[in-house]
Protein backbone atom coordinates (compact mmCIF):
# COMPACT_ATOMS: atom_id res chain seq x y z
CA UNK A 1 0.00 0.00 0.00
CA UNK A 2 1.66 3.09 -0.98
CA UNK A 3 2.12 6.45 1.25
CA UNK A 4 0.01 9.25 0.25
CA UNK A 5 1.34 12.67 -0.32
CA UNK A 6 0.01 14.33 2.43
CA UNK A 7 0.72 18.30 3.07
CA UNK A 8 2.43 18.87 6.51
CA UNK A 9 3.88 15.34 6.47
CA UNK A 10 8.04 15.78 6.21
CA UNK A 11 8.81 13.50 2.73
CA UNK A 12 10.13 9.98 3.86
CA UNK A 13 12.57 7.59 2.13
CA UNK A 14 10.32 4.70 0.03
CA UNK A 15 9.25 2.02 2.23
CA UNK A 16 10.77 -0.68 -0.76
CA UNK A 17 7.49 1.76 -1.29
CA UNK A 18 5.65 -0.79 1.11
CA UNK A 19 3.96 -1.96 -1.95
CA UNK A 20 1.50 -4.68 -1.90
CA UNK A 21 4.32 -7.48 -3.08
CA UNK A 22 6.20 -6.39 -0.07
CA UNK A 23 4.14 -7.33 2.22
CA UNK A 24 3.59 -10.67 3.79
CA UNK A 25 0.51 -12.42 3.07
CA UNK A 26 -1.91 -12.12 5.99
CA UNK A 27 -2.51 -15.56 6.72
CA UNK A 28 1.15 -16.21 6.90
CA UNK A 29 1.88 -13.77 9.41
CA UNK A 30 -0.91 -14.27 11.70
CA UNK A 31 -0.32 -12.70 14.98
CA UNK A 32 2.37 -10.57 14.28
CA UNK A 33 2.01 -6.95 14.31
CA UNK A 34 4.47 -6.32 11.11
CA UNK A 35 3.79 -7.10 7.78
CA UNK A 36 7.22 -6.20 6.29
CA UNK A 37 10.55 -8.37 6.56
CA UNK A 38 12.87 -5.53 4.43
CA UNK A 39 16.29 -5.83 4.71
CA UNK A 40 18.40 -4.32 7.60
CA UNK A 41 20.22 -1.09 6.91
CA UNK A 42 23.80 -3.05 6.72
CA UNK A 43 22.78 -5.26 3.96
CA UNK A 44 23.79 -5.19 0.39
CA UNK A 45 20.83 -6.52 -1.29
CA UNK A 46 17.44 -6.46 -1.06
CA UNK A 47 14.66 -9.80 -1.61
CA UNK A 48 11.04 -9.53 -2.20
CA UNK A 49 8.77 -12.20 -2.71
CA UNK A 50 7.07 -12.98 -6.10
CA UNK A 51 4.28 -14.79 -6.93
CA UNK A 52 5.32 -16.94 -10.29
CA UNK A 53 1.45 -17.38 -11.39
CA UNK A 54 1.29 -20.56 -9.90
CA UNK A 55 0.09 -19.68 -6.72
CA UNK A 56 3.56 -20.40 -4.70
CA UNK A 57 3.35 -17.80 -2.18
CA UNK A 58 -0.22 -18.88 -0.97
CA UNK A 59 1.40 -22.03 -0.42
CA UNK A 60 4.02 -20.89 1.64
CA UNK A 61 3.32 -22.37 5.32
CA UNK A 62 2.43 -19.94 8.46
CA UNK A 63 5.83 -18.26 9.86
CA UNK A 64 6.62 -19.53 13.00
CA UNK A 65 9.10 -18.83 15.97
CA UNK A 66 12.29 -19.68 15.77
CA UNK A 67 15.00 -19.48 18.22
CA UNK A 68 18.38 -19.94 17.84
CA UNK A 69 21.25 -20.56 20.58
CA UNK A 70 23.38 -17.91 20.83
CA UNK A 71 26.94 -18.59 22.59
CA UNK A 72 27.44 -15.08 24.50
CA UNK A 73 30.69 -13.99 25.92
CA UNK A 74 29.56 -11.32 28.55
CA UNK A 75 25.94 -10.47 29.40
CA UNK A 76 26.27 -6.99 30.97
CA UNK A 77 26.32 -4.32 28.83
CA UNK A 78 27.39 -0.94 29.27
CA UNK A 79 25.96 2.38 28.47
CA UNK A 80 26.24 5.92 29.37
CA UNK A 81 23.27 7.47 28.16
CA UNK A 82 22.29 10.82 30.22
CA UNK A 83 19.13 9.99 29.40
CA UNK A 84 18.45 6.78 31.63
CA UNK A 85 18.89 6.08 35.14
CA UNK A 86 20.96 2.43 34.91
CA UNK A 87 24.56 2.03 33.65
CA UNK A 88 24.32 -1.63 32.86
CA UNK A 89 21.91 -3.47 31.56
CA UNK A 90 21.07 -7.90 30.96
CA UNK A 91 19.52 -8.68 27.73
CA UNK A 92 18.23 -12.76 27.76
CA UNK A 93 17.22 -12.79 24.65
CA UNK A 94 17.55 -10.90 21.00
CA UNK A 95 14.78 -10.27 19.46
CA UNK A 96 10.70 -10.51 20.68
CA UNK A 97 8.01 -12.42 20.15
CA UNK A 98 5.55 -9.94 21.70
CA UNK A 99 6.14 -8.04 18.10
CA UNK A 100 5.15 -4.41 19.26
CA UNK A 101 5.24 -2.81 15.81
CA UNK A 102 7.06 0.69 17.34
CA UNK A 103 9.83 -1.38 19.66
CA UNK A 104 12.89 0.52 19.29
CA UNK A 105 14.85 -2.54 19.63
CA UNK A 106 14.00 -3.45 16.09
CA UNK A 107 16.89 -2.18 14.49
CA UNK A 108 19.32 -4.24 16.58
CA UNK A 109 18.76 -7.15 14.52
CA UNK A 110 20.16 -5.53 11.77
CA UNK A 111 23.03 -6.54 13.17
CA UNK A 112 22.44 -10.07 12.87
CA UNK A 113 21.75 -9.69 8.87
CA UNK A 114 18.16 -10.49 9.59
CA UNK A 115 15.35 -7.62 9.05
CA UNK A 116 13.61 -5.75 12.17
CA UNK A 117 10.77 -6.60 10.43
CA UNK A 118 9.31 -9.74 10.77
CA UNK A 119 12.41 -11.12 11.35
CA UNK A 120 12.96 -9.56 15.12
CA UNK A 121 9.49 -11.34 16.12
CA UNK A 122 9.93 -14.56 14.36
CA UNK A 123 13.80 -15.22 14.65
CA UNK A 124 14.82 -15.33 18.35
CA UNK A 125 18.26 -15.55 19.57
CA UNK A 126 18.84 -16.73 23.53
CA UNK A 127 21.27 -16.87 25.65
CA UNK A 128 21.14 -19.84 27.81
CA UNK A 129 24.76 -19.10 29.50
CA UNK A 130 22.99 -15.95 31.18
CA UNK A 131 23.16 -16.72 34.50
CA UNK A 132 26.85 -18.52 34.03
CA UNK A 133 28.29 -15.35 32.77
CA UNK A 134 26.50 -12.87 35.41
CA UNK A 135 27.99 -14.86 38.30
CA UNK A 136 31.67 -14.70 37.02
CA UNK A 137 31.24 -11.38 35.72
CA UNK A 138 29.70 -9.98 39.24
CA UNK A 139 32.74 -11.62 40.97
CA UNK A 140 35.36 -9.93 38.91
CA UNK A 141 38.22 -8.01 40.96
CA UNK A 142 37.07 -4.31 40.98
CA UNK A 143 33.34 -4.73 40.43
CA UNK A 144 31.47 -2.08 41.65
CA UNK A 145 27.52 -3.06 42.27
CA UNK A 146 25.06 -0.63 40.92
CA UNK A 147 21.50 -1.51 39.93
CA UNK A 148 20.91 -4.01 37.02
CA UNK A 149 17.87 -3.44 34.23
CA UNK A 150 16.67 -6.13 33.21
CA UNK A 151 13.66 -5.92 30.16
CA UNK A 152 15.13 -2.14 28.90
CA UNK A 153 15.80 -3.43 25.30
CA UNK A 154 13.39 -6.77 24.55
CA UNK A 155 11.28 -8.38 27.11
CA UNK A 156 12.41 -10.45 29.34
CA UNK A 157 9.49 -12.52 29.98
CA UNK A 158 8.47 -12.77 26.26
CA UNK A 159 6.76 -15.99 25.79
CA UNK A 160 9.79 -18.76 25.16
CA UNK A 161 10.92 -17.34 28.59
CA UNK A 162 8.38 -19.92 29.39
CA UNK A 163 10.45 -23.14 28.62
CA UNK A 164 13.51 -21.50 28.52
CA UNK A 165 13.21 -20.29 32.15
CA UNK A 166 16.88 -18.02 31.47
CA UNK A 167 15.50 -14.91 33.23
CA UNK A 168 14.64 -17.18 36.29
CA UNK A 169 18.00 -18.67 36.23
CA UNK A 170 19.60 -15.08 36.20
CA UNK A 171 17.09 -13.97 39.05
CA UNK A 172 18.47 -16.57 41.08
CA UNK A 173 22.25 -15.94 40.88
CA UNK A 174 21.16 -12.05 41.61
CA UNK A 175 19.30 -13.05 45.06
CA UNK A 176 21.45 -15.29 46.04
CA UNK A 177 24.20 -12.28 45.27
CA UNK A 178 22.14 -10.19 47.22
CA UNK A 179 22.05 -7.86 44.24
CA UNK A 180 20.10 -5.31 43.14
CA UNK A 181 18.28 -5.50 39.79
CA UNK A 182 15.30 -3.11 38.20
CA UNK A 183 12.68 -5.30 35.63
CA UNK A 184 10.64 -4.14 32.74
CA UNK A 185 8.32 -5.33 31.35
CA UNK A 186 4.39 -6.05 29.65
CA UNK A 187 4.13 -9.83 30.32
CA UNK A 188 2.45 -11.59 33.32
CA UNK A 189 4.67 -14.25 33.24
CA UNK A 190 6.58 -12.07 35.95
CA UNK A 191 3.93 -13.60 38.45
CA UNK A 192 5.70 -16.86 38.28
CA UNK A 193 8.92 -15.08 40.44
CA UNK A 194 7.21 -13.65 42.72
CA UNK A 195 8.73 -15.93 45.24
CA UNK A 196 12.28 -14.43 44.22
CA UNK A 197 11.19 -10.77 43.97
CA UNK A 198 9.64 -10.69 47.16
CA UNK A 199 12.50 -12.12 48.71
CA UNK A 200 14.85 -9.62 47.27
CA UNK A 201 12.20 -6.94 48.00
CA UNK A 202 12.45 -7.56 51.51
CA UNK A 203 15.94 -6.48 51.40
CA UNK A 204 15.60 -3.36 49.46
CA UNK A 205 17.44 -4.95 46.29
CA UNK A 206 13.79 -5.33 43.44
CA UNK A 207 11.71 -3.38 42.25
CA UNK A 208 9.38 -4.08 38.70
CA UNK A 209 7.98 -1.48 36.45
CA UNK A 210 4.75 -2.59 33.98
CA UNK A 211 4.79 -1.07 30.72
CA UNK A 212 0.80 -0.45 30.08
CA UNK A 213 0.55 1.22 26.23
CA UNK A 214 -2.86 0.76 26.63
CA UNK A 215 -5.96 0.15 28.44
CA UNK A 216 -8.00 -0.97 24.89
CA UNK A 217 -7.72 -4.42 24.25
CA UNK A 218 -8.34 -4.08 20.55
CA UNK A 219 -5.61 -1.76 20.02
CA UNK A 220 -2.84 -3.43 22.13
CA UNK A 221 -3.92 -6.69 19.91
CA UNK A 222 -3.23 -4.89 16.74
CA UNK A 223 -0.21 -2.77 18.27
CA UNK A 224 1.33 -5.63 20.73
CA UNK A 225 0.17 -9.16 19.45
CA UNK A 226 1.36 -11.53 21.63
CA UNK A 227 2.49 -9.18 24.96
CA UNK A 228 -0.34 -9.51 27.88
CA UNK A 229 -3.71 -7.96 27.67
CA UNK A 230 -4.13 -5.00 29.58
CA UNK A 231 -6.36 -6.64 31.60
CA UNK A 232 -3.44 -8.92 32.57
CA UNK A 233 -0.89 -6.26 33.37
CA UNK A 234 -3.10 -4.43 35.79
CA UNK A 235 -3.73 -8.16 37.42
CA UNK A 236 0.23 -8.77 37.60
CA UNK A 237 0.61 -5.62 38.86
CA UNK A 238 -1.68 -6.09 41.84
CA UNK A 239 0.10 -9.41 42.48
CA UNK A 240 3.25 -7.69 42.92
CA UNK A 241 2.16 -4.97 44.98
CA UNK A 242 0.56 -7.61 47.15
CA UNK A 243 3.75 -9.44 47.80
CA UNK A 244 5.68 -6.50 48.77
CA UNK A 245 7.23 -6.01 45.82
CA UNK A 246 7.70 -1.73 44.66
CA UNK A 247 5.70 -1.97 41.79
CA UNK A 248 5.43 1.07 38.66
CA UNK A 249 3.86 1.70 35.92
CA UNK A 250 5.28 3.43 32.75
CA UNK A 251 2.70 4.89 30.29
CA UNK A 252 4.99 3.75 27.51
CA UNK A 253 5.16 4.69 24.54
CA UNK A 254 2.48 7.37 23.99
CA UNK A 255 1.76 7.69 20.61
CA UNK A 256 -0.35 11.07 19.80
CA UNK A 257 -3.47 11.01 18.41
CA UNK A 258 -3.72 7.17 19.09
CA UNK A 259 -3.25 6.36 22.90
CA UNK A 260 -2.41 9.82 24.74
CA UNK A 261 -5.76 10.59 25.65
CA UNK A 262 -5.48 7.76 27.74
CA UNK A 263 -2.99 8.60 29.89
CA UNK A 264 -4.90 9.92 32.98
CA UNK A 265 -6.80 6.58 32.93
CA UNK A 266 -4.05 4.53 32.72
CA UNK A 267 -2.57 6.10 36.09
CA UNK A 268 -6.07 5.93 37.64
CA UNK A 269 -6.48 1.90 36.69
CA UNK A 270 -2.55 1.14 38.10
CA UNK A 271 -2.58 3.38 41.24
CA UNK A 272 -5.89 1.17 42.01
CA UNK A 273 -3.80 -1.67 41.69
CA UNK A 274 -0.79 -0.76 44.18
CA UNK A 275 1.59 0.76 41.36
CA UNK A 276 3.36 3.97 43.47
CA UNK A 277 5.76 5.35 40.68
CA UNK A 278 4.85 5.87 37.24
CA UNK A 279 6.91 6.96 34.24
CA UNK A 280 6.48 8.14 30.42
CA UNK A 281 8.50 7.79 27.28
CA UNK A 282 6.96 9.40 23.59
CA UNK A 283 7.04 6.63 21.05
CA UNK A 284 10.53 6.34 19.25
CA UNK A 285 10.71 5.37 15.62
CA UNK A 286 14.71 5.45 15.27
CA UNK A 287 15.99 3.84 11.64
CA UNK A 288 13.24 0.83 10.12
CA UNK A 289 11.17 1.26 12.95
CA UNK A 290 9.55 4.49 11.07
CA UNK A 291 8.63 2.68 7.68
CA UNK A 292 6.83 -0.34 9.95
CA UNK A 293 5.15 2.18 12.23
CA UNK A 294 3.94 4.02 9.35
CA UNK A 295 3.04 0.72 7.21
CA UNK A 296 1.19 -0.45 10.42
CA UNK A 297 -0.69 2.39 10.68
CA UNK A 298 -2.00 3.06 7.30
CA UNK A 299 -3.24 -0.79 7.56
CA UNK A 300 -4.80 -0.96 10.63
CA UNK A 301 -6.09 3.30 11.60
CA UNK A 302 -5.57 4.74 7.78
CA UNK A 303 -7.83 7.47 9.03
CA UNK A 304 -5.45 8.62 11.84
CA UNK A 305 -2.51 8.17 10.06
CA UNK A 306 -1.98 12.32 8.97
CA UNK A 307 -2.69 13.14 12.06
CA UNK A 308 -0.71 11.04 14.20
CA UNK A 309 2.48 11.29 11.87
CA UNK A 310 1.59 14.66 11.59
CA UNK A 311 1.85 15.62 15.45
CA UNK A 312 4.95 13.46 16.04
CA UNK A 313 6.77 15.31 13.47
CA UNK A 314 6.19 18.94 15.69
CA UNK A 315 7.62 16.90 18.38
CA UNK A 316 10.92 15.71 16.35
CA UNK A 317 11.97 18.64 14.72
CA UNK A 318 9.84 18.00 11.36
CA UNK A 319 11.29 14.33 11.46
CA UNK A 320 9.66 11.14 12.36
CA UNK A 321 12.77 10.91 14.74
CA UNK A 322 15.18 13.09 16.91
CA UNK A 323 17.95 10.72 18.44
CA UNK A 324 19.26 13.72 20.72
CA UNK A 325 19.93 13.24 24.26
CA UNK A 326 17.34 15.08 26.28
CA UNK A 327 14.67 14.77 23.43
CA UNK A 328 14.52 11.45 22.44
CA UNK A 329 12.55 10.27 25.29
CA UNK A 330 10.31 13.25 25.40
CA UNK A 331 9.98 15.39 22.29
CA UNK A 332 9.71 19.21 22.36
CA UNK A 333 7.56 22.12 21.72
CA UNK A 334 3.98 22.82 22.68
CA UNK A 335 2.11 19.57 21.99
CA UNK A 336 5.23 17.96 23.92
CA UNK A 337 4.93 20.28 26.81
CA UNK A 338 0.96 19.36 27.13
CA UNK A 339 1.55 15.88 27.82
CA UNK A 340 4.03 16.48 30.51
CA UNK A 341 2.02 18.19 32.14
CA UNK A 342 -0.49 15.93 31.77
CA UNK A 343 1.32 13.07 33.00
CA UNK A 344 2.36 15.60 35.80
CA UNK A 345 -0.76 16.36 36.92
CA UNK A 346 -2.72 13.78 36.78
CA UNK A 347 0.19 11.84 38.95
CA UNK A 348 0.47 14.40 41.40
CA UNK A 349 -2.74 13.92 41.88
CA UNK A 350 -2.76 10.05 42.00
CA UNK A 351 -0.10 10.88 44.64
CA UNK A 352 2.44 8.96 42.20
CA UNK A 353 6.59 9.27 42.67
CA UNK A 354 6.10 10.90 46.67
CA UNK A 355 8.89 8.61 47.60
CA UNK A 356 11.38 7.14 44.77
CA UNK A 357 12.35 3.54 45.85
CA UNK A 358 16.22 3.54 46.08
CA UNK A 359 17.98 -0.11 46.00
CA UNK A 360 20.65 -1.22 47.99
CA UNK A 361 24.01 -2.08 47.08
CA UNK A 362 25.45 -2.90 51.00
CA UNK A 363 24.00 -6.30 51.07
CA UNK A 364 26.66 -7.51 48.02
CA UNK A 365 28.37 -10.96 48.27
CA UNK A 366 30.46 -12.13 45.26
CA UNK A 367 29.24 -15.70 43.93
CA UNK A 368 32.96 -16.35 44.02
CA UNK A 369 35.05 -15.29 46.20
CA UNK A 370 38.77 -15.32 44.63
CA UNK A 371 40.46 -15.50 41.20
CA UNK A 372 41.69 -19.01 41.37
CA UNK A 373 37.74 -20.13 41.75
CA UNK A 374 37.05 -17.39 39.05
CA UNK A 375 40.00 -19.66 36.93
CA UNK A 376 38.22 -22.62 37.58
CA UNK A 377 34.94 -21.67 35.29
Amino acid sequence: MPHPTEPGLAPQPPLEEASESAHIDAERRRGRAAALNMAGRFETEAREAADDGWGSLEDLPALKTEVQVEAARRIITRNDSPDIAFDRSINPYRGCEHGCIYCFARPTHAYMGMSPGLDFETRLFAKPNAAELLAREISAPGYKVKTIAIGTNTDPYQPIERQMRIMREVLEVLRDARHPVGIVTKSALVMRDIDILSEMARDGLAKVALSVTTLDRKLARAMEPRAATPARRLEAIAALSQAGIPTSVMVAPIIPALNDQEIERILDACHAQGAREAGYILVRLPHEVSPLFRDWLLRNYPDRYRRVMSVLQTMRGGKDYDAEWGKRMRGEGPYAWQLGRRFELAAKRLGFNQRRKRLRTDLFVPPFKSAEQLSLF
